[in-house]
């Protein structure tokens, strides 16, 4: 289980979904902030999943996420933590062999994912035949969600359920789209969600806005402002002050950058 000091600043990353250079741009503007502004304090990166698919770089996003995982293990003042979302999850059980499941994934934005694996002549066949091993492996060992309690803080691809948590279904941090998760004041009957501010992504926001809810001590935040729809890509800065920071790259820009 990952650990957090009391003074780590949390930077959680909405969903990429194949924009590797917006992703790599977010990440220096990350970095660049850190340096700037808590140079003194702990950062963590949180990735809160859907990483592949849709867009045009899935494999180069993994192997962003990985490069910036393997840096930060000989920096002691660096967390990186990668989460898994729904469309990791069809792409395992597209991998797996059941061709159901491979075909609910290609649908699902899962050929673009493919395409970005060809390598030379190869032919989508060849590329399941062949998939890195690695990027498998890390795929497979992607958390659903990981929590801070000093913080009060939760990261979740796609929410949780505030009646079980903190024992919801991993099913449920992979998929929920629940009006009980979305209205925070449906939180007030858990004791274990006081104070808490959960930080999700997976419902695109229609207006590629920030969404902030706020009810008494509870805050849901949701920085999935759909990247690969023409929205920015966005990561919420949490520091422990009482309002919430966020950086954004426009991904147009980034794209021919």
């Amino acid at each position: 289980m990952t650990e957090f000091t009391p003074d780590t600043v949390f930077y959680a990353i909405g969903d990429v979904h194949g924009m590797a250079r917006a992703l790599s741009h977010l990440h220096a503007r990350i970095l660049d902030h850190h340096q700037k502004t808590f140079s003194n304090r702990p950062a963590a990166i949180i990735h809160l999943g859907d990483y592949v698919d849709r867009g045009p770089e899935s494999r180069q996003v993994i192997d962003v996420i990985m490069a910036l995982e393997e840096a930060a293990q000989s920096n002691p003042r660096l967390t990186i933590v990668s989460l898994r979302g729904n469309h990791e999850e069809m792409m395992i059980g597209g991998l797996g062999g059941d061709p159901a499941f491979l075909d609910n994934w290609v649908r699902n934005g899962g050929g673009n994912t493919l395409e970005s694996y060809v390598e030379g002549d190869q032919d989508q066949d060849q590329v399941m035949l062949n998939f890195p091993r690695q990027h498998a492996d890390w795929l497979k060992k992607l958390p659903t969600m990981i929590t801070s309690p000093q913080h009060k803080f939760v990261f979740v691809h796609a929410g949780i359920d505030p009646l079980d948590f903190p024992d919801c279904r991993p099913q449920v941090h992979l998929w929920t789209r629940s009006p009980r998760f979305f209205r925070v004041e449906h939180w007030t009957s858990n004791p274990a969600l006081a104070g808490v501010s959960v930080v999700h992504g997976h419902s695109p926001t229609l207006d590629h806005q920030v969404e902030v809810e706020i009810y008494g001590t509870r805050r849901r935040i949701n920085v999935d402002t759909g990247a690969v729809f023409g929205g920015p890509l966005t990561a919420v800065v949490l520091d422990g002050a009482a309002e919430p920071v966020f950086i954004q790259v426009d991904t147009e820009t980034a794209r021919v950058a």
